[in-house]
């Protein structure tokens, strides 16, 4: 009963973002908002290849590193689904003053032709305060839909922040926050050129069909 108390209005919420997502208004676009990190300066795992060292094969060893160099920041990225289309922006902080001037980098990449831009994104305090309100005011085309606590499922730049750390983190060694800056911005790059559409309700996965064994009993009354 608690649980239920605490996500009053979930299916409500969930549906207005999964119409956005299938049906959105004619003239709209639909922008998915969210920040990753913090993203240190230090090696991330990842695969590469090893050449052999000798006639016998050899495990291929990951290099230890528990030192984090130079200093920690955040990815701001902007995703439209429809598309594909990325944009990404690195702050040392996730400050209000922040977010602001990337709402406003982000306005000024979407196509002025739209007539309303609908941006999914969730409840962090500085979506929500008063300068953003501001923001919203003085560019009218735009509407926050704000998505449900503990749903982040519903936001589709999730999944595409895992094709980020893949393309810009994964398997590299950084010694300083420019790295990950150039890192990320040439990430975004190659994803542009390459990007495919992120479709609400489309499996990940392909699971096989389940196969009765042997041990199986069948559906037949047993007299």
């Amino acid at each position: 009963m608690v649980w239920r108390a605490c996500r009053s209005g979930l299916r409500s919420k969930k549906g207005a973002i999964e119409q956005l997502y299938t049906a959105a208004p004619t003239g709209s676009v639909v922008i998915c908002l969210d920040e990753m990190g913090p993203q240190a300066c230090k090696s991330y795992p990842g695969q590469r290849l090893v050449a052999p060292a000798g006639p016998k094969a050899e495990r291929a060893r990951q290099e230890i590193d528990y030192d984090r160099r130079d200093v920690a920041g955040y990815v701001f990225g902007a995703l439209q689904p429809v598309t594909g289309a990325a944009f990404t922006a690195t702050y040392l902080g996730r400050t209000t003053a922040n977010w602001l001037d990337f709402l406003g980098r982000v306005e000024a990449w979407v196509d002025p032709a739209v007539e309303r831009v609908y941006a999914v994104l969730d409840n962090l305090s500085t979506h929500t305060a008063v300068n953003v309100l501001l923001f919203n005011l003085a560019h009218p085309r735009w509407e926050f839909v704000f998505q449900p606590k503990y749903a982040a499922y519903l936001n589709l730049i999730e999944p595409w922040w895992k094709v980020l750390r893949s393309l810009a983190l994964k398997g590299r060694r950084f010694d300083a926050w420019a790295e990950i800056e150039q890192a990320v911005e040439q990430a975004t790059a190659y994803w542009n050129a390459h990007k495919h559409p992120f479709i609400w309700g489309r499996r990940r996965r392909h699971r096989a069909p389940k196969r009765f064994g042997v041990a199986a009993l069948s559906k037949v009354a047993l007299i």
